[in-house]
């Protein structure tokens, strides 16, 4: 396993992060089966652990600390965690205030069972608190030692400078990192937000590496998709070969692959040291649902790409490319709100308005 230091920390982290949104309700419901992927990765050098408190709604958290305590190891591991998405019903239990912050990380610490965060991450933006709002109180947990250091989840470019300079301003600590979707399939990143988080110094840790499972071997165009089960039944848009862009994942993958077998590994390996590859880029994701995922998944951690490599990869999927719309990407307001991308009617030209009478 090789280890990176995180974001300027001075913190030394696994080149392979474990990522646990998959255990409990909506992925492995089997606590013990659960703990006994915590405890592989951790035998095999994984010292970078990243859970969220609304993955099945705190259960990951609680999963994650059990596996910890029964270990026995806590101050081995660096252990992440996010806050953001609602935690229930209700008003004020979510987004990024001080209100919703001070409360929620108790609930973490709690369901973790541990006395303090090492990387506390803001899972999205929230257009609706200041940035100085959160990064205030955020240092404020630092100081009281409830966090170690602090980060950010899928923020576009524009927003990681704002937020520096925010912090530069009002002589705030700074997010460390960033954590992006990045996969062979989805290199959009590579256009402006991991060039920001070189330059401002932070640490990129990226998600859905095997881009929702297309670049597990699974799907390929010789083979029949079947939408009404798993993944596919819940989410047939992102699955169904009929639509344009689910036949362009394919293709790509068709040659993916074979870039992969012409290494001796497989397409799961290669697309676990494609982000690897990049400057920017810490730690990598994996997100095992089973002991026998993770194990295919440590399989690869040998495997570093050469440039001829990477040249082949680039025409495939050309650089900064989206093949697909990463999953779960936050759209500001200025695409979701039409208010704020049309004038009123009364300040528009004369010649847009209906004519009177």
């Amino acid at each position: 396993m090789r280890y990176r230091t995180l974001g300027g920390t001075g913190i030394e982290v696994s080149a392979y992060c474990l990522g646990t949104m998959m255990f409990g309700a909506i992925g492995n419901p089997d606590h013990d089966d659960c703990a006994r992927i915590v405890h592989a990765a951790l035998d095999a050098g994984v010292n970078f652990v990243d859970t969220a408190d609304m993955y099945s709604a705190g259960e990951s958290e609680e999963i994650v600390g059990k596996a910890l305590q029964a270990r026995g190891d806590r101050d081995d591991v660096v252990l992440a965690t996010k806050v953001h998405f609602p935690m229930g019903e209700g008003r004020n239990r979510g987004g990024n205030s001080r209100r919703w912050i001070v409360r929620e990380v108790e609930e973490s610490l709690r369901r973790l069972r541990t006395d303090r965060i090492d990387l506390y991450q803001v899972h999205r933006p929230d257009p609706g608190t200041d940035l100085e709002e959160t990064l205030a109180v955020l240092g404020d947990l630092v100081r009281a030692g409830k966090i170690l250091a602090f980060g950010c989840s899928t923020f576009p470019a524009h927003e990681l400078v704002e937020a520096h300079h925010v912090a530069e301003r009002r002589g705030l600590p700074r997010f460390r990192t960033e954590q992006p979707p990045y996969s062979l399939l989805a290199r959009g990143v590579e256009r402006d937000v991991l060039p920001t988080v070189r330059r401002l110094g932070m640490g990129a840790l990226t998600w859905s590496p095997l881009a929702s499972g297309f670049l597990t071997g699974r799907y390929r165009k010789d083979r029949p998709i079947d939408l009404g089960s798993g993944r596919a039944a819940l989410m047939p848009a992102r699955f169904d070969p009929a639509l344009p862009v689910n036949q362009a994942k394919l293709d790509a993958v068709e040659a993916l692959t074979a870039v992969a077998e012409d290494l001796g590994r497989t397409l799961p390996e290669l697309a676990l040291a494609f982000p690897l590859a990049h400057p920017a880029v810490t730690s990598v994701i994996i997100g095992p649902r089973t002991p026998g995922q993770l194990e295919a998944a440590l399989r690869g951690a040998d495997l570093v790409l050469d440039d001829a490599t990477l040249d082949r990869i680039d025409a495939i999927v050309p650089p900064g490319t989206d093949v697909y719309p990463p999953d779960g990407v936050w759209r500001p307001r200025a695409l979701t709100d039409p208010a704020l991308r049309r004038r009123l009617p009364t300040d528009r030209p004369a010649a847009d308005r209906p004519a009177a009478g």
